[in-house]
């Protein structure tokens, strides 16, 4: 190998060095040698061995020519490594190692950057494929966007007209029966039929991972958080969802209110205790399978036992403490009154089956953002490095707006169709892409080349966990996206 140390002169100082990298370049090398007579190879006492010759080399290379003087000689390069009647060394018998040391100052190269050839994985993947990436989200999203453009505010500003202009005399003799999303305004603010505990805990708690991953995200791009240390990013995020916990609170507490929910005691148990729950139940199991495994990547019941600690003394009382200032805060006020007899649903179309609408409204988020998902889970499970956090907060963005825009756009459509149970649509035809990623989970794992069962379960058991999270906080943003839809649509019209 050839062993390149690259320094620089300190700046502050003289006479003093620092090293700043290490490039090593390998090569293949068979030497036609012969073992001397003190090769240490079955040597039991290697203290004992103070000066020895390993081997006498019979075809040396130029750089390992005793013959030549130090003053003449050269690096090893490849000219000299695959010259002619020379072969590489065969994976079989004896084998010797030679290296050679190489000094070379390098004055552009400056003591805080040394890290970037690492975090870059040597340029391995330029920028360019990200900005691509981005690219391709943007050119989603502009569609996206102009698609709501051309449907909804054309419609809208049709119904806007026909809702609020009076009628003529005609139109009153002939008693005109309206059609659209008005005739639901008297249920459109209806709370869900199914448990609309179970829906205020999954929003509260999607508030909660969403607003981790936004600080997370704002902090490594500032580059407060290195990736170099993937113990810092990740103590960072356990910490800010511990902090958050005030946010899942209020949020769980005040939608519940608005639900005119009466066990606010059950759904702040619910709120501090699901979530935090399922990750610390699943995170037991896997463990306990990597230690059977005697896996170094297993945690310690010390660091179990300070989990804990974080959950039950900082997050459960932020998240009661939240809860208390949700219940004593109004619930949301809407724009129109709720009946008291439930309007009955007309039979709707095929293509606004619930499934259907889920498979259709999480492509798009996912097309948005998979290429970004490909290094991440390249970072999480090949050990690479990743460092872009500025191109992540981007697509994370585009991420957030594209699962906005679409459940706002199906949203509508259900309204015209007169369906009003609009609350569990939105939550998971938003989240429902975290459901391609599980799926694009089963394609990546090809690459790890796996061949255990336990490795089976550790794959699969924290993306299932990765995908919940993400299924929790897309359900949140399309629940708290049509909300402000539906307020704003219902409080432009006119109500007899």
């Amino acid at each position: 190998v050839n062993i390149e140390i690259q320094y620089h002169a300190v700046e502050t100082e003289t006479d003093k060095f620092r090293i700043v990298r290490f490039v090593v370049e390998p090569f293949s090398i068979k030497h036609d040698f012969a073992p001397a007579e003190d090769d240490d190879d079955d040597a039991t006492d290697t203290d004992s061995v103070t000066n020895f010759k390993v081997a006498e080399i019979e075809n040396p290379i130029a750089s390992c020519n005793p013959l030549i003087k130090d003053d003449r000689k050269e690096h090893t390069n490849y000219d000299m490594v695959y010259g002619r009647g020379r072969d590489p060394q065969l994976a079989s018998g004896k084998v010797l190692f030679t290296y050679d040391v190489k000094w070379t100052e390098n004055k552009e190269l400056h003591w805080a950057s040394r890290w970037d050839v690492y975090l870059s994985m040597d340029n391995a993947i330029p920028d360019k494929v990200h900005w691509l990436s981005i690219a391709n989200s943007l050119v989603i999203v502009f569609v996206l966007t102009a698609m709501i453009a051309a449907i909804l505010v054309r419609n809208l500003r049709r119904d806007f007209h026909r809702y609020n202009r009076l009628a003529t005399d005609e139109e009153k003799a002939e008693d005109l029966e309206e059609f659209g999303w008005k005739l639901v305004h008297a249920d459109v603010f209806r709370p869900p039929s199914f448990s609309p505990l179970l829906l205020s805990v999954a929003c509260g708690s999607g508030a909660q991972i969403l607003c981790m991953a936004i600080a997370t995200l704002l902090f490594s791009a500032m580059g407060f958080l290195s990736p170099a240390n993937r113990g810092a990013l990740l103590m960072a995020q356990l910490l800010l969802y511990v902090m958050m916990g005030c946010v899942s609170g209020y949020i769980s507490a005040r939608l519940y209110k608005t639900f005119k929910g009466k066990s606010w005691q059950k759904a702040t148990v619910f709120t501090a205790l699901g979530f935090p729950g399922i990750c610390f139940t699943l995170f037991c199991l896997m463990n306990v399978m990597a230690l059977t495994q005697q896996s170094s990547d297993a945690v310690p019941f010390t660091t179990m036992v300070i989990l804990i600690l974080l959950w039950f003394g900082i997050s459960t009382p932020l998240v009661f403490f939240g809860a208390y200032f949700g219940f004593k805060q109004e619930a949301i006020e809407f724009p129109v009154n709720t009946s008291s007899i439930p309007r009955q649903i007309p039979d709707q179309p095929w293509f606004m089956h619930p499934v259907l609408t889920m498979l259709i409204g999480g492509v798009l988020p996912f097309g948005a953002c998979f290429v970004e998902l490909y290094f991440i889970l390249g970072s999480v499970w090949m050990d690479q490095y990743y460092y872009v956090f500025g191109f992540l907060l981007l697509v994370f963005i585009v991420l957030v707006v594209t699962c906005a825009e679409i459940t706002v756009l199906f949203c509508y459509f259900h309204l015209c169709g007169e369906n009003y149970h609009w609350w569990w649509r939105t939550f998971c035809t938003s989240g429902s892409t975290a459901i391609y990623v599980f799926f694009y989970s089963f394609i990546y794992f090809k690459q790890l080349e796996a061949n255990s069962f336990s490795t089976y379960m550790l794959y699969f058991g924290y993306m299932a966990l990765a995908s919940l999270a993400l299924f929790l906080m897309m359900g949140f943003v399309g629940v708290y996206s049509c909300l402000w839809f539906n307020k704003t649509i219902f409080g432009s019209i006119k109500i007899d």
